[in-house]
């Protein structure tokens, strides 16, 4: 090899070096060929990089994470399912017949069974009944024991069949039974118990909202000496049962002739309520404080700033509590049942329900009590429905400290 090659060699090496910064080549597929380098023969080789694992690293993390979300999802919707097979047994028994809700082997969904009509006018129902020719649809004139007479609707001619007519499959059809409502409302007064729920609860959800919002903005803006261990001792009555306050609370409404009216169920909901406070005073402190200053250098009174400013920024968190509280109040029974025995005139729908299952639970084979329940439900569902976006802001926003 002569020098001029030698130089030339190594000209070739220098261009070829590697690169750096912009001048790297772009990821690709398969082994990356290289620079030639001269060999100790003085021949020239290609060598080759491997191939970089940068996409397939994170094809594999892709992957990864796309299945975790997937497994969450499947666990949410089980769950999910878990909690609403109860309310799909609901409603789907309150449109349901009496006589479907004891026969043997029925559909999940409200049905009846399909009849045939003879030439003497009697209805009589279908069945699937195993033949010599198979399974033929026929209709049962007469039930026995270990024979039963048939009718072919097609021929309209009698048929013996031998066995049990019990084990037999009925031929049924979707019929909601939409009169289990009808018979439900000519027997419960519902505008009397709508009338008496619906006084209770907006009454005590106003009283319970105002009066925590106040004194929630005091411990959250006001400084005061021992706030914390007065805040400390308030969230510490959540822990005590409501069934220690009971007879203190029936023995002090007796001596004053509030029982058997509404009043121990209204007028309380007017001294805050340990839970309410927590909620909203957690979601006061998020709100700045110069919102507060500016007022105060505008005049504000603390009644001002509380209503002009705090009130319309936290909306959320009190539209949470409103419906937390509108829905307890909807739904409780032990208080009612305390103050209100022996007032059918002021009878709350849980009140109504309850004494409309202890006469009529067995009636239509506990259909019309599912029917009665699913009408009471009504009202709380579609006002969640209405406020869930407020509802679910509220409740995450107040519970989680910014």
């Amino acid at each position: 090899m002569t020098g001029s090659d030698s130089i030339a060699g190594n000209d070739a090496i220098a261009d070829t070096g590697p690169l750096t910064g912009a001048q790297e080549p772009a990821e690709v597929e398969g082994p990356i060929v290289g620079p030639d380098v001269i060999a100790g023969d003085g021949s020239t080789r290609s060598v080759s990089k491997p191939r970089s694992g940068k996409k397939h690293s994170h094809r594999v993390h892709s992957m990864q994470v796309g299945s975790s979300k997937l497994g969450l999802t499947l666990l949410t919707a089980s769950l999910a399912m878990i909690f609403l097979i109860p309310l799909v047994q609901m409603v789907m028994t309150a449109f349901k017949d009496g006589d479907q809700v004891v026969a043997l082997h029925p559909p999940v969904y409200p049905a009846s069974i399909e009849t045939y009509t003879a030439a003497n006018g009697q209805a009589y129902p279908l069945y699937s009944v195993p033949t010599a020719n198979g399974n033929e649809v026929l209709a049962l004139e007469t039930a026995r024991r270990t024979t039963s007479t048939f009718i072919d609707p097609k021929t309209g001619k009698e048929i013996e069949w031998t066995g049990n007519w019990r084990g037999l499959n009925a031929m049924w059809y979707f019929s909601p039974k939409f009169d289990n409502f009808g018979s439900v409302l000519n027997v419960l007064n519902f505008p009397l118990l709508f009338r008496n729920t619906f006084v209770v609860s907006i009454v005590g959800t106003i009283g319970a909202v105002s009066s925590a919002v106040v004194v929630a903005f005091g411990f959250a803006r006001f400084r005061i000496p021992g706030k914390n261990g007065l805040f400390l001792v308030l969230i510490m009555t959540i822990m005590l049962p409501f069934q220690v306050l009971l007879i203190p609370q029936y023995i002090a409404y007796t001596e004053i002739a509030w029982t058997g009216t509404l009043l121990p169920l209204l007028v309380p909901n007017f001294f805050a309520n340990a839970y309410n406070v927590f909620l909203l005073r957690q979601y006061f402190l998020t709100l700045p404080r110069e919102l507060d200053e500016a007022a105060q250098i505008d005049g504000a009174s603390p009644l001002r700033i509380l209503w002009s400013v705090i009130v319309p920024q936290a909306m959320p968190a009190i539209i949470a509590v409103s419906l937390f509280h509108f829905f307890f109040s909807w739904n409780d029974f032990f208080a009612p049942l305390v103050y209100l025995s022996g007032h059918p005139d002021l009878y709350t729908m849980t009140l109504g329900l309850q004494a409309f299952s202890a006469t009529y639970g067995n009636a239509n084979n506990g259909t019309l009590t599912q029917c009665a329940a699913l009408l009471a439900m009504i009202v709380p569902v579609v006002i969640f429905f209405m406020g869930q976006r407020a509802f679910m802001r509220g409740v995450i926003i107040s519970g989680v400290e910014k």
